[in-house]
Order: C-alpha cells, then structure tokens, then sequence
C-alpha cells in the first residue's frame, strides 16, 4: 500500500458526509490506518479517537490538537467502548461483521455511521478477496435497518483510488 493517495487523501465518500456529524462531538475512526480520516475530522473540530491494531503508521496525526489513540485488536478483546458514545464513527477499508451491533451501540442518538469497504465482486480487482471480508449485496442496509436512517447507500464498482467492488453507507442513528 504505497499509493500516496490511499496514504493522505480521505475518501469522497467520507469527506462528503463527515460535514453531518454534529457539530464538535466525539468521532470514533476505527481500522484508522495511517490517519487520512482522523485528519479529516479534527479539521473539522470533532475530538477523534483514532484506533487501530498499528497505530504505527499515524506519524504527526497522532498528535494533532483533539485526536487520541488506542491501539487495539478490535477482533482479539471485548469491545473496549462499552460506555462510550460518539456523535459519529467511521469505517473505510475494513470488515469484522461481529463488531456491527456494537458500532451501532455506540452511537448517539442523531450519530452519524459512515462506512465504506469491498464487496462481493472484488476479488476480480484484486485484494481482499475473501469472501469473509467482502460485504454481501445490500448487507450494510441490513446492518442499520431498525436502528438508523440512511442517509445515501451505494454498492458498486469504483475506479479511484483503485478499481474496487465496494459498498458504502451513511446513516443516522435513530
């Protein structure tokens, strides 16, 4: 992964939604990976907590003003966020279905979900292509059904920064 603008850049698709979490309220970035998205969402005033199983690879995002880091494996230990409640959490890029209920669990009420990762079809483009870390059509619309409004839903294929199967959601927690 040595594409520059997978490394800096944010996703669209998290810069166009990131604007609807409310105002200054705490943002989860889980999988955060080398930052781009806790970046983002300091910029914007959000307190981040930024989490990832390498932190490693934040550098100078890691002490920016209002982001805190955990390193934490999110798929090996309970779910550390039990009595935290975020106005919004992001997810690119990364898939453990286990954790759903618990994201959603964490939201605020009027918390905003944005999330973004390959789907079935992938794996004619490369990486991953497990089907154990591809999204099922219309999956992430499940994930939310009953507990959140969606906002905007895709499931397609992408061709920046790379050509991708992907399905991605933003949704307000009821």
């Amino acid at each position: 992964m040595n594409d520059p603008h997978l490394l800096e850049n944010p996703s669209a698709w998290v810069a166009r939604f990131a604007p609807m979490i409310p105002r200054k309220g705490p943002v989860l970035d889980l999988a955060c990976g080398t930052g781009r998205h806790t970046r983002l969402l300091a910029e914007l005033g959000h307190p981040v907590l930024a989490v990832d199983v390498d932190v490693s690879r934040l550098g100078a995002i890691a002490v920016l003003p209002g982001v805190t880091v955990q390193q934490a494996n999110m798929e090996g230990a309970p779910w550390p966020f039990t009595d935290d409640r975020f106005a919004g959490i992001v997810v690119t890029n990364y898939l453990h279905r286990p954790l759903f209920p618990k994201l959603l669990a964490a939201l605020d009420a009027g918390g905003v979900l944005i999330y973004e990762t390959f789907a079935i079809g992938n794996e004619k483009f490369g990486r991953p292509s497990n089907p154990d870390f591809l999204l099922a059509p219309g999956e992430l619309l499940e994930v939310v059904r009953g507990a959140a409004r969606v906002v905007a839903f895709e499931d397609l294929i992408v061709s920046e920064p790379k050509p991708a199967a992907v399905q991605r959601i933003c949704a307000v927690h009821l």
